[in-house]
């Protein structure tokens, strides 16, 4: 029987009652209080996918989108497969909001590890009770306590979000191996957990949405085939040059013919001989999206102009200077080709809309 000993006087030493007991004495070692465990939305908040902007809706990209809702409501992840800079992620991101969950994302690499995934012990607290209830006996306890924090796979599995794994192929295939029950068994095991608390019913309405480059991309791996089983793969290539111009629209003010040039640019390199081999990769939306931002701040757009924002753009698609030369001399070739001059509206004045000026695209 626990024996309590009872205030029964008023009696002080150091401003306290002289007798406490033992959970009395627990709240109050070292006057310190529990640090409260992060709560569920605060955890969520780290991994929210941000809200997408700019997305265009065109017949091309509503097909890929229904694609990808039919096998989500067929209960099946969706793993989305395409070059460099096409706009899966965007896709990925606006098909999952359209699902009206919560949505967490996870970025892969080849330095992610299954706790990256599921989570893990985030601290470990150590509590020490030193009890001198009788003046010349010393008893002294020591706890320790391990906080569990969830992580992206877990929160999904749990409450039923939609998860979306960007450059899912980037992470080690090792680090996925969790995967193969959530997909299949419905259950996610937390391998560092004991007893009951290691496996986790998955939420029915737990979704996934997995993006990746091919296989012939550099820091790509290929998945374990029992994974891809579970997986339904869509292979998403560059949008049509409509879609490409809305989408170059959305993102800045330049006027249309303008966005239509940078485009026409973008995808004649793409046809091009030796473009996309092991020298230069082929470029993609977002290569058209920079090249337009860059003409919009210096709002000149000769043939020099477009030479010159390219090739800083494009850059990054070369492998060494001999690469490089050869991508100079392709954008000369395919900004030659398009025309000799284009009707753009000229900057504001600060009394009007400004004008149309016929304006030179050569030197």
């Amino acid at each position: 029987m626990k024996r309590r000993y009872e205030d029964t006087h008023g009696r002080m030493v150091r401003g306290k009652p002289i007798h406490t007991d033992l959970e009395e004495k627990r709240r109050g070692i070292a006057g310190e209080e529990k640090r409260p465990e992060l709560d569920r939305r605060s955890i969520e908040a780290e991994y929210l996918v941000p809200e997408e902007t700019n997305f265009i809706e065109t017949p091309a990209v509503r097909d890929i989108e229904e694609r990808l809702l039919l096998w989500i409501d067929a209960g099946y992840p969706v793993h989305l497969i395409g070059p460099t800079g096409c706009g899966k992620t965007s896709l990925a991101m606006h098909v999952a909001s359209k699902l009206e969950k919560p949505v967490v994302w996870i970025n892969g690499d080849e330095l992610m590890t299954t706790t990256e995934l599921i989570g893990g012990y985030s601290r470990i607290e150590r509590q020490t009770l030193s009890d001198r209830f009788v003046h010349n006996v010393y008893k002294s306890a020591e706890t320790m306590e391990a906080t569990w924090v969830d992580n992206p796979l877990t929160l999904a599995c749990k409450y039923g979000y939609t998860l979306v794994y960007n450059e899912f192929s980037r992470t080690k295939p090792a680090a996925n191996n969790v995967l193969l029950s959530v997909l299949e068994e419905k259950i996610l095991e937390l391998p560092t957990k004991f007893g009951e608390e290691r496996y986790v019913n998955v939420h029915p309405d737990f979704n996934a949405i997995f993006t990746s480059n091919p296989i012939e991309y550099a820091g790509v791996y290929r998945p374990q085939d029992a994974l891809l089983d579970r997986l339904i793969g869509i292979y998403m290539d560059f949008y049509d040059f409509e879609t490409e111009v809305e989408i170059v629209m959305a993102h800045t003010n330049i006027p249309r013919k303008m966005a239509e040039r940078a485009v026409k640019v973008v995808r004649g390199l793409r046809e091009m001989k030796n473009v996309g081999g092991n020298g230069i990769e082929k470029p993609g939306t977002r290569a058209c999206i920079m090249i337009a931002q860059g003409l919009e701040v210096l709002n000149r757009y000769g043939n020099e102009d477009i030479e010159r924002i390219c090739a800083d753009v494009l850059t990054s698609k070369v492998r060494g200077p001999a690469d490089y030369e050869e991508l100079q001399s392709k954008i000369e070739e395919v900004v030659a080709a398009l025309g000799k001059g284009i009707k753009v509206r000229t900057s504001e004045s600060s009394g009007g809309e400004g004008e149309v000026q016929q304006v030179p695209v050569g030197n």
